[in-house]
């Protein structure tokens, strides 16, 4: 629903005689609370971790959301729990007729497009740690979801896109991206990658009214994540929460930890016109982690 107020504004006269009169402004604003009332998303990557958590806020927003993921059990799961305003398509992102069927989709259900997340992804081993011995078919396993998969999301949302003038690209990347040694090679070559895609893309999208951003979060408990610990301490007997109080540990933010919320309300707020005038930015979610490096120095 929107609502109009006039608002007057008394003007001086000036000495060229130009302004004289009182200009009468009417300004819109709505009264709705809920930042994407109307907006239509697809999201990939959206039948767990942070795509879940973003699809369940988006749906608590007003959006129509396309869940997009390879795992059609979790995802048409996902789709029931959050009913009518969601909808499940099995896809696999580096399969470029098939991230075009999901636009077309969304597209073909409720007339357009708005946002698309690009948060599909995948880690890799973490042996062995040596650039000497990495396996090159998976870094070409990594790049191609990680990277390719981005880009198809982005070349399909963005002819959508453009006819209307108007649309929010995100894409996920990871303080792995922003600082050597957090991550196994092929996956942090993937997520350095993304901010610069980001970049190269938003200098032409502008010029169609779209904006594109990235987002950077810190090390969080995902399924995607606990895999990769339960790797690093393999041999070692420990606890679940054991192992999810180390992933927390990581953070540099005191009485605070980074959750899949955050990331959720961070592309909520670049989906959002909160975001109008943001493009080409790589919004860190890291409690401060990649800003500082401690000396540590020895007591005197």
């Amino acid at each position: 629903m929107w609502r109009s107020f006039a608002r007057s504004f008394k003007l001086i006269n000036v000495p060229n005689g130009l302004i004289s009169k009182p200009i009468r402004s009417t300004l819109l604003y709505s009264t709705s609370s809920r930042k994407l009332e109307g907006k239509v998303a697809v999201i990939t990557g959206g039948a767990s971790g942070i795509g879940k958590a973003t699809a369940e806020e988006f749906v608590s927003q007003g959006a129509q959301v396309i869940i997009v993921d390879i795992d059609e059990e979790a995802g048409h799961m996902v789709a029931t729990e959050l009913g009518s305003a969601a909808h499940f398509l099995r896809c696999d992102v580096t399969e470029e007729e098939q991230i075009a069927k999901a636009v077309e989709t969304a597209v073909t259900r409720h007339g357009k497009l708005d946002v698309m997340l690009n948060s599909a992804g995948i880690s890799c081993s973490i042996s062995p740690p040596s650039i000497a011995d990495l396996d090159m078919d998976t870094y070409d396993k990594v790049m191609r979801l990680n990277v390719r998969g981005t880009v198809l999301g982005i070349k399909h949302a963005a002819r959508a896109m453009i006819p209307a003038g108007s649309g929010s690209i995100l894409c996920l990347s990871s303080i792995s991206g922003l600082m050597g040694g957090l991550g196994p090679h092929a996956y942090s070559i993937s997520k350095f990658t993304i901010p610069g895609v980001v970049k190269t893309v938003a200098s032409e999208l502008c010029k169609h009214g779209l904006r594109i951003n990235c987002i950077s979060p810190a090390g969080i408990p995902t399924p995607l994540t606990l895999r990769m610990f339960r790797e690093a301490f393999a041999g070692h007997s420990i606890r679940e929460e054991q192992l999810l109080a180390i992933v927390n540990a990581t953070g540099e933010l005191k009485g605070e930890k980074c959750e899949e919320i955050d990331v959720a309300k961070a592309a909520l707020y670049l989906a959002s016109d909160d975001a109008k005038f943001v493009t080409g930015h790589n919004l860190v979610v890291d409690g401060g982690f990649t800003c500082f490096k401690s000396l540590n120095l020895p007591s005197a």
